[in-house]
């Protein structure tokens, strides 16, 4: 007992320290303990990290580096730098397992780093403390940072381009910074298009320059016009060489890249997106208040210091303002999916650290969060308990990815044991301030999940058991080929069979018509299919089931499904492709 008052005693001292290192290192250990755990224990699961571990497994397995490839053919949605750090890694490490998380775990622990370095420069070691902690604490970060989404890399380029601009502007001249921030604005507009969005800042910057110049420790000036050039530098260090070789390979599927890339998916699909339209109040209404908690209530719980530290806290009016610009940017596209927002959060985490530490909030605010989490906590053991007596709409939902009740038990399990940590973090630290309550129960949930919730979560987020029954049932045919019509990159990349298909950009028509040709050619070949699929070139009651993955069951077809004849495929779609034994990497 001694030895452990004595270790929350020693805990309590560093983190009220106003020594750097002391509190610096403590708080990227337990960033790292938070963020890194779990590493290794899973496999890349829908909706995107599937796409981008195939993606990076082609560029190492196939040598093309330059145009992103998936399922054989280019993937024009994304730029590469991110998939370029998940093949790095995957090639460092001999694992796909450990190398598709690696690169945002790493950016996440840098960008926790720099929002409390910048609140240490800027205001106290306290407020950056408080910075870093807040951002942990908000579920939407620790997640991103804990998957391989491409949002929580930008995101880290995003930070560093706030950073430097601010390290120059409120900390002391510092030209090498204003220009590091140009340059990863460039590095992040080829990793996802929104990487300049740090210039936005310029925005409140110039506004002070001109209403409160005493506020700027460096004015603008002629030069920082130099850094938009520094920016379009970095970005064409792989643009230009894409597009020569573009040029010069003739290739129509590389041209169609090229555009595709350059145009399509970035300002057409910023003024007239084509997918996830949410009206103009989305991410007020439905992210924020979700994903950020509990920072947007406690913006709320100290609304007179806000006003206060808008007028009087230049580095406070440079961040909110410019994660106004920022909300307002993505707002105005009609295509918006929460993650979209992510790079924003630090700098809020930021600014809140900066007008609350040391200030009052409500009276309102302790007991409301100490509610919130009583009820998070009762929530999750009901549902347990339910999942355990077979609530039939827990196994209808279930039976979407499993068959097996035993993995809906062993759920529900997960889920009491995760409702217990809330309620009894709840109660053991109930004299604790409500955020050091909350950020307790989150971390430990972060824990359980990031162990045992990752082995309860891989068979319902996987199609492996589909594709060992499809290898089970083939095992008679060494050379058996396995084609795929509407493919899914998870089925690529799980699969120890090699793998043919009919083109991403194919129609289903299209794709069963050459399917139907691919498979005509010899014996040993099957195509897989969800049985929902309406295809007229397979009977479908005729293939054999292989089981339940991604809410849809599915079917093997032999030869013995195909009909007797088929419509010929266009000529022009005629182009199939083969991928040798995609899931070696699971040996």
């Amino acid at each position: 007992m001694n030895r452990s008052v004595s270790l929350s005693q020693q805990i309590y001292e560093t983190l009220t320290s106003d020594e750097y290192s002391r509190v610096v290192w403590f708080l990227l250990a337990f960033a790292a303990i938070l963020i890194f755990l779990g590493i290794g224990l899973r496999s890349p699961w829908p909706a995107d990290e599937p796409r981008f571990a195939e993606v990076a497994r082609e560029m190492v397995d196939s040598g093309q580096w330059l145009i992103p490839m998936r399922g054989g053919e280019p993937y024009p949605d994304k730029p590469p730098v991110f998939m370029w750090s998940i093949a790095f890694f995957y090639w460092l490490t001999g694992s796909l397992k450990a190398g598709f998380l690696l690169p945002n775990a790493i950016c996440g622990l840098v960008t926790a780093f720099l929002v409390f370095d910048l609140g240490a420069r800027l205001w106290s070691v306290r407020v950056g403390r408080n910075a870093m902690l807040l951002l942990l604490l908000a579920p939407q970060f620790v997640v991103q940072a804990k998957s391989a989404q491409i949002d929580m890399m930008v995101a880290c380029w995003i930070t560093i381009g706030c950073y430097g601009l601010l390290r120059h502007f409120m900390v002391r001249s510092s030209w090498g910074w204003y220009f590091t921030a140009w340059a990863f604005m460039g590095l992040g507009i080829i990793t996802k298009g929104v990487g300049f969005l740090p210039a936005l800042m310029m925005i409140p910057v110039l506004y002070l320059a001109w209403r409160r110049p005493d506020a700027l420790v460096t004015k603008p000036t002629w030069t920082c016009l130099l850094g938009p050039v520094v920016m379009l530098l970095v970005a064409a260090a792989w643009l230009v060489p894409m597009v020569l070789y573009v040029n010069a390979s003739g290739s129509e599927m590389f041209m169609q890249y090229r555009d595709n890339i350059l145009f399509k998916q970035t300002a057409e699909r910023y003024a007239h997106s084509w997918g996830h339209i949410q009206p103009w109040y989305y991410f007020i209404a439905n992210v924020i208040p979700s994903l950020w908690f509990p920072l947007p209530l406690m913006l709320l719980a100290g609304l007179g210091r806000l006003r206060d530290a808008w007028k009087n806290e230049p580095g406070v009016f440079l961040m909110l303002g410019w994660i106004v610009l920022v909300l307002f940017f993505f707002s105005m596209s009609p295509g918006k999916r929460g993650v979209y927002i992510l790079p924003a959060l630090p700098m809020f985490a930021l600014s809140l650290a900066a007008m609350y530490t040391g200030y009052p909030l409500a009276r309102w605010f302790r007991p409301l969060m100490g509610g919130i989490q009583a009820v998070l906590g009762a929530v999750l053991i009901t549902v347990g308990v339910l999942a355990w007596f077979n609530l039939p709409k827990l196994v209808e939902k279930a039976s979407d990815y499993t068959k097996d009740l035993s993995l809906l038990h062993e759920a529900g399990s997960l889920l009491i044991v995760a409702g217990l940590i809330w309620l009894l973090t709840l109660l053991l630290l109930r004299k604790q301030h409500a955020l050091l309550r909350l950020l307790a129960a989150m971390s430990l949930t972060w824990v359980l999940l990031s162990t045992w919730g990752y082995s309860v979560l891989e068979p319902f987020r996987t199609p492996r058991n589909v594709l060992a029954n499809v290898e089970k049932t083939v095992a008679g045919n060494p050379g058996a080929q396995l084609g795929l019509i509407k493919f899914k990159e998870q089925f690529i990349l799980f699969s120890k069979l090699d793998v043919t298909q009919f083109s991403y950009f194919n129609s289903l028509r299209e794709q069963e018509r050459l399917a139907w040709e691919w498979m005509k050619q010899r014996d040993d070949r099957y195509v897989l299919v969800g049985d929902e699929d309406k295809l007229e070139c397979f009977r479908v009651k005729k293939g054999q089931p292989m089981g339940v993955a991604h809410s849809e069951n599915w079917i093997l077809l032999s030869r013995d499904a195909m009909t007797p004849t088929c419509p010929t495929p266009d000529p022009d779609k005629r182009e199939i492709f083969h991928i040798p034994n995609p899931g070696r990497w699971l040996d």
